[in-house]
């Protein structure tokens, strides 16, 4: 019997429909859409994927998933995806996951200790195959990832942790390479708009501003803390311009607080680079379409989203726990004053 003859079935297509309409039997119709594991002759996998697309025939995933023994499905916890670092390096994510036949389920903490928590257990309880946080905290709290029981990579991370996958870069060495730079144009006091972590703790940014100060044989600006987001920075920078040592260049710890910074700049009667000089750190697109444009060190997003997929699901991930650490680039624009 020819297909043209086979009418097309009424409700819900199934594998036995599939079957039936490309003459063949359901086990190669599995091998098709399973790409394996069994070889399929080109001309037979035509025929089923003709009656595929004929027929609507859509595989239930909770059932190959159950048969297979896993969701084909990671889960990334973010602060924030509004903010265009977040946004850029979660789509990075979920290409990387894409290559490896995964799908991503986005989740965002905002900024909050008590949502990241319930995200990872919420990711662990649909039994993804895997989850990456980008914790809101320096240090995060890794009970909640040793008790999800499932692969998990720690991304945008600084340190080493014990026990699991991490990947970031080197805040220190970025946060000085923008420093030395500003001391270059010839600033003797350099400020810092300094973003807050969950759990109050060091940040290698802020540490790095403060030695290549050191290093240069110069004083330690003033600085002022507030949110790593754009009223973060603007909140800063009020209070930096307010100061009795009013510093000629500022140092923000993200890019999203410098945006904010050139607005209370701004607001000032002042301008940029002319009396104040800004860099800033993370490499967002914002930061290259800002006015003036900023000068920033860029983490190589796509490097660390490619790495922390593989050590999760791809071809790293029996490999023993470790730290990658990336190398960042300063982007020079105009912000620092420079043509």
């Amino acid at each position: 019997m020819t297909t043209s003859a086979v009418h097309t079935p009424r409700g819900p297509v199934t594998r036995k429909d599939v079957a039936r309409y490309a003459g063949v039997s359901t086990a190669v119709v599995s091998y098709v859409v399973n790409g394996g594991p069994k070889k399929v002759a080109p001309a037979t996998e035509a025929k089923v994927q003709e009656a595929i697309r004929i027929l609507g025939y859509r595989p239930n995933a909770a059932a190959r998933a159950l048969k297979m023994g896993s969701n084909q499905t990671i889960g990334l916890v973010i602060p924030d995806s509004s903010n265009p670092f977040w946004a850029l390096l979660g789509h990075a994510v979920e290409v990387a996951a894409a290559e490896r036949g995964y799908a991503l389920l986005l989740t965002n903490s905002d900024n909050k200790l008590d949502s990241e928590r319930r995200h990872i257990r919420n990711l662990a309880a649909r039994q993804v195959d895997g989850v990456v946080l980008a914790s809101v905290m320096f240090e995060p709290d890794l009970l909640e990832l040793f008790g999800a029981e499932i692969p998990s990579v720690l991304l945008n991370h600084a340190s080493i942790a014990p026990g699991f996958n991490s990947v970031g870069v080197d805040l220190e060495a970025g946060a000085r390479l923008a420093v030395e730079h500003l001391i270059g144009h010839g600033h003797t006091n350099i400020g810092l708009a300094m973003g807050i972590t969950a759990d109050n703790e060091a940040d290698g940014r802020e540490e790095g501003w403060r030695r290549a100060l050191e290093a240069a044989g110069l004083p330690v600006g003033p600085l002022a803390r507030d949110g790593f987001d754009r009223p973060g920075g603007y909140a800063a920078g009020q209070r930096l311009l307010a100061a009795d040592n009013r510093p000629t260049a500022i140092f923000a710890s993200s890019d999203m607080q410098a945006i904010g910074l050139l607005r209370a700049i701004r607001e000032a009667g002042l301008s940029v680079p002319d009396d104040i000089a800004v860099a800033s750190f993370d490499g967002s697109i914002e930061a290259e379409y800002s006015w003036p444009a900023l000068t920033t060190v860029e983490q190589p997003v796509w490097e660390m989203a490619e790495a922390a997929v593989s050590a999760l699901v791809g071809e790293n991930r029996n490999e023993p726990p470790r730290h990658r650490v990336f190398p960042t680039q300063l982007r020079i624009r105009q912000s620092c004053g420079c043509p």
